[in-house]
């Protein structure tokens, strides 16, 4: 291969389409914001529905995707609030209260007990709490988690095992005693 092929396929790989990073969001809250009304626990004066989220940018080598909503403010092993598995690689959304999944997608049973979105419900008088969705891009097509695992079980079993991941983080202050 001469030096001009060389620096032609160089260029081409410097200037071409720039990788995209795996990126989460919702049209109901941006990061950091309070979690509207509707998807708060219904003992907590909400009804219970999930939040719309999508996502882009999964890698070509995922085969599947893992959604999780964990509460990393409860100590000592967070808490898990909805876990999806087995989520369709070329999946992009789910909608606001998912009433199905897409593919072979299932619910695992989250630390509410429940194969279902739970929405946050923190313990009157704990402060704000941190709900944080992330979007785990997974080299298989299937994901094997526990039922009621420990949240900070799934996340290190998740972060160790994923091609890539994005997160987007919403807030809700506990009610005072």
């Amino acid at each position: 291969m001469n030096t001009g092929m060389r620096f032609s396929m160089l260029l081409t790989l410097l200037c071409g389409p720039a990788f995209a990073a795996m990126t989460l969001s919702s049209a109901d809250f941006a990061s950091g914001d309070t979690l509207p009304t509707p998807h708060i626990y219904p003992r907590c004066g909400g009804r219970n529905i999930s939040p719309q989220l999508f996502w882009s940018g999964v890698p070509n080598a995922a085969r599947s995707l893992v959604l999780t909503m964990i509460d990393v403010d409860v100590k000592p092993s967070q808490w898990s609030h909805w876990i999806v598995v087995d989520l369709p690689a070329d999946a992009n959304s789910l909608t606001q209260g998912a009433a199905s999944l897409p593919g072979r997608a299932r619910a695992v049973v989250s630390n509410f007990g429940d194969a279902a979105y739970d929405g946050p419900c923190p313990p009157k008088g704990t402060g704000t709490h941190h709900y944080e969705f992330t979007i785990w891009a997974m080299p298989t097509t299937s994901t094997s988690l526990a039922a009621d695992e420990k949240a900070t079980r799934v996340t290190a079993f998740l972060s160790q095992h994923a091609l890539e991941r994005s997160s987007l983080t919403a807030v809700v202050q506990a009610a005072t005693p």
